[in-house]
């Protein structure tokens, strides 16, 4: 970035803070707290609700901003260390690395910030319910007072992006593999299981599967801005009832068949505040804070996990056919892709955009393809150690035949969503690269190659990749791998591997058959080089005998792991085999859609080593 442009955004960030500082003055906020969040706590959010962007300038996408009257600090995960430091650079606002030693945490910053009697203030739509219980505890300690109705954004914020609402579309059961009458049924039945008589949901992808209606309401995610009511006979869906009702009559016609009845979004809050003395079910792992307070005083409130993650989470068999469909076609566009890469590198300026782009290009040549599933993290060289790097016109690197070139990248089909890394080395390498490269490719064949008895969770899987480069003393700040939703989000639990345990609820759920669940370990080393290599796995029932079901992985994803970075001698026999059994199967599979030189070039990119 040049130094203009720095000097430009670090005033222009000062005087957001300067504005947002008078804002809490005139509310009488002592400490104002910035989640990155919506009203349904998606992961990804639309522009309206950047505010944590607006006020910080830090543009990833998991991040919780603290303000007080004289300092500011930004939290964030290892996922972006090193894009944080780079975007906070020359401003006020403090780094803190959550996780790292001597990093206190929000609850006890905030602890430290507020002096007795003071008040922390935020918007109580975007803030989960339980987290905001916490600093509720911790603000009576001090014998002060949360303020949680105020969106101070919505008078700094000049120019605010408007909440847009855009078309909504049915997705058949060609596609869905049940309807949503008999998602309602199974929902009703777990609403009467937990002794309730209603069900509330915010979460947006819950709404899509349950009703089988999709959107484009949230960049990435093809959801439907919008609120639920169920209850034993009926369900009030809260949505923009411009843009359900304009598409079609068959979108009026399919909510009355299934008793769907459309009201405004902005009417949801005034609804709950008057639901009266009635037991709900309610998540409050995913529910807002204001929402838990519209409705504490007059209603009981049945805690638990929303019924429909565990349902959407389990693939049907119709979702799981469909998914082979969707990664075959995935396969195609990013081996193509890895062809132009290899044999273009040197012969034409290749930047990590115009990379991304290309990749796109041959992703849209493929039937149903709809949209990339998050944005393409396309990294050269030592951005690929930024772990959620990403390219702009004003940072992007040329790419050199030398080096390695990471991509992670992925696409919403009709037949489901895709999600996979594949690291390419374009020349020369060094020593380090490749021993890097052969640990991450042995740390994820361990994992994709396990067999479980059932009962296993993700938390007693993840060593199986994790202990290669523990074993090289190296590890990665994230999750070994994450559910997939079907043409919803990319990251869907309950289903993940990772090795700590945060204390989610659903997170320690049992591996079941049906739940697609990435494989993607990597290394980073800051200012050299980045490597991940990612697989998404289908959870398979494997043999059951006297010691119960056995459980192994089936692979969706097949694509050819690029040979120039394995280093055979650092691999044991098994993982040899294991590697040269994968390429033998995307051979097979890709092989039909490939003819000429390319076909040439994926027989050799698939050799047995």
């Amino acid at each position: 970035m040049g130094s203009v442009f720095l000097e430009d955004r670090d005033k222009m960030i000062k005087e957001k803070l300067c504005k947002l500082r008078e804002a809490m003055d005139n509310e009488g906020i002592h400490c104002y707290l910035i989640p990155t969040s919506d009203y349904h706590d998606s992961e990804y959010v639309s522009a309206f609700f950047k505010v944590r962007e607006y006020f910080s300038g830090f543009t990833g996408s998991a991040g919780t901003l603290v303000v007080t009257k004289t300092e500011a600090a930004l939290f964030t995960d290892g996922r972006y260390f090193i894009q944080a430091e780079q975007e906070l650079s020359g401003t006020e606002i403090k780094l803190m690395r959550m996780g790292e030693t001597g990093v206190p945490t929000i609850r006890e910053y905030i602890a430290e910030s507020l002096k007795e009697g003071e008040t922390l203030g935020f918007d109580g739509r975007v803030v989960k319910a339980q987290q905001a219980a916490d600093y509720e505890n911790m603000v009576a300690e001090k014998k002060g007072k949360i303020v949680w109705d105020k969106d101070l954004a919505s008078s700094v914020w000049e120019n605010r992006p408007p909440l847009v609402h855009k078309p909504v579309y049915l997705l058949s059961e060609t596609y869905s593999g049940e309807s949503c009458a008999k998602k309602l049924k199974r929902v009703r039945e777990a609403i009467e299981q937990a002794g309730a008589e209603v069900h509330i949901l915010t979460s947006l992808d819950d709404i899509a599967w349950l009703c089988n209606l999709r959107g484009n309401d949230v960049e990435y995610c093809p959801v439907v801005l919008s609120f639920a009511v169920i209850d034993k006979e009926r369900m009030l869906l809260f949505a923009d009832t411009k843009e359900m009702t304009a598409i079609s009559e068959e979108i009026g016609g399919y909510l009355e068949d299934n008793h769907i009845t459309l009201l405004p979004y902005e009417d949801f809050y005034p609804y709950v505040a008057g639901l009266g003395q009635r037991k709900i079910l309610l998540s409050l792992e995913r529910c807002s804070y204001a929402l838990k307070k519209s409705l504490e005083k007059q209603a009981e409130i049945i805690d638990k996990p929303n019924p429909t993650e565990l349902m959407k989470a389990v693939k049907n068999e119709t979702e799981r056919d469909n998914l082979r469909k969707a990664h075959l076609k995935d396969g195609v566009a990013v081996t193509k892709f890895m062809y132009w890469l290899k044999t273009n590198m040197g012969k034409e300026r290749i930047t990590e955009l115009t990379a991304a782009e290309k990749l796109e290009q041959l992703r849209k040549r493929q039937e149903h393809f709809i949209e990339p599933s998050f944005e393409t993290i396309s990294a050269y060289g030592s951005n690929g150690a930024i772990i959620h790097y990403s390219a702009s016109p004003k940072q992007c690197a040329v790419l050199k035949p030398k080096g390695l070139f990471m991509v992670d990248s992925g696409g919403h089909y009709l037949e489901g969503s895709t999600d996979i890394t594949r690291t390419f080395v374009l020349g020369e390498v060094t020593e380090e690269m490749k021993r890097h490269f052969t640990l991450v490719l042995r740390a994820m064949l361990n994992l994709k190659n396990t067999c479980f008895l059932y009962g296993c969770r993700g938390m007693n899987l993840d060593i199986k990749a994790r202990e290669v480069l523990w074993e090289a003393g190296l590890d990665y700040k994230h999750g070994t791998g994450h559910g997939v939703g079907y043409l919803l989000n990319v990251h869907e639990g309950p289903n993940s591997f990772r090795w700590k345990n945060l204390g989610d609820k659903l997170e320690s759920a049992v591996l079941e058959e049906g739940m697609v669940t990435t494989d993607e370990p990597g290394i980073y080393i800051e200012g050299s080089h980045g490597i991940r290599i990612e697989n998404e796995l289908l959870c398979r029932k494997g043999e059951m005998n006297e010691y119960g079901q056995f459980m192994y992985f089936e692979d969706l994803t097949y694509v050819p792991i690029d040979l120039d970075g394995v280093e055979p001698k650092l691999m044991e026999a098994k993982e040899v085999r294991w590697l040269n059994e994968y390429h033998s199967r995307v051979f097979d599979k890709l092989s039909p859609y490939f003819e000429g030189d390319e076909l040439v070039w994926l027989k050799e990119a698939t050799r047995a080593i």
